[in-house]
């Protein structure tokens, strides 16, 4: 993580309200004022609905802020940009493409000009990295569910992205298969030279992969506690059964649960 300069991505007083079929006005985001540096691994957590993922399509430019403004690398941003990347929590493989196909279709369309030849050793080298290096020549729905989340993050890596936006990616998987693909993520990252958002509702996910963890208020969502991992990369699963580690566990949890509650008797 690199401190000073230009952030990879400024979020300037973002507010984000939507219009409800009742035509009521939904507050999303409140007032989100937010500076990343490059190379960071940042979350984004909280309780359900206070915003976090409206937040990653508002940096992916697949939203607009109602008011304040996104930058990324000092421009603001108006639209999908190519070096912003983005993986779903949904399994996004085309189906009739080979586990290969898939990995490199970004390069057919990005106007690369790659030959046959660097474009097979770059995506090997993907999938290798997403540890799939067997797996080439398959279809996606021979594959399981972290399997093709693995194809979905090797086709964004394939980008060459600067900026990688992962929107809970890991949500839908099990336990064992998550734990996986957070040791192989937090490798692929400490291997990259790229900034990384997470939205997660994962406590462990959150302090185990990140630099910052951001934690939410229930909506409209606000930044409630910016928590600084204490551990330095790089980092591995080890760090889970350190007194800092618990103790920024334990603080977040009470943080979402006060949140959780209130939302609770407002329902009532």
């Amino acid at each position: 993580m690199t401190t000073g300069g230009t952030p990879k991505v400024s979020l300037q007083e973002i507010s984000k309200t939507f219009q409800t079929r009742k035509k009521e006005k939904l507050i999303a985001l409140d007032n989100i004022t937010l500076d990343i540096q490059p190379g960071t691994f940042v979350s984004f957590l909280g309780p359900s609905g206070c915003g976090k993922s409206t937040l990653l399509r508002l940096i992916a430019g697949l939203e607009t802020p109602t008011s304040g403004q996104v930058l990324i690398d000092g421009r603001t941003v108006s639209g999908p940009q190519g070096n912003v990347g983005m993986v779903f929590q949904s399994y996004s493989s085309f189906p009739w493409l080979t586990v290969r196909d898939n990995v490199g279709f970004g390069l057919n369309v990005n106007g690369s000009k790659i030959n046959p030849g660097e474009k097979k050793e770059f995506v090997d080298r993907m999938l290798t990295l997403v540890g799939l290096q067997d797996f080439g020549n398959v279809y996606p729905a021979t594959l399981s569910g972290g399997m093709k989340q693995r194809v979905a993050l090797a086709r964004t890596l394939a980008l060459n992205p600067s900026l990688l936006l992962l929107d809970e990616p890991f949500g839908a998987l099990d336990a064992q298969t998550r734990v996986i693909l957070q040791d192989q993520l937090l490798d692929i990252w400490q291997s990259l030279d790229a900034t990384i958002c997470l939205v997660t509702h994962d406590i462990e996910e959150a302090l185990l992969l990140s630099d910052l963890t951001c934690v939410f208020s229930g909506r409209p969502g606000k930044i409630k506690k910016i928590v600084r991992n204490p551990f330095p990369k790089p980092r591995d699963r080890s760090i889970q059964t350190q007194q800092d580690f618990l103790r920024n566990k334990t603080e977040i949890f009470e943080l979402i649960k006060e949140d959780v509650y209130k939302a609770m008797r407002y329902k009532e």
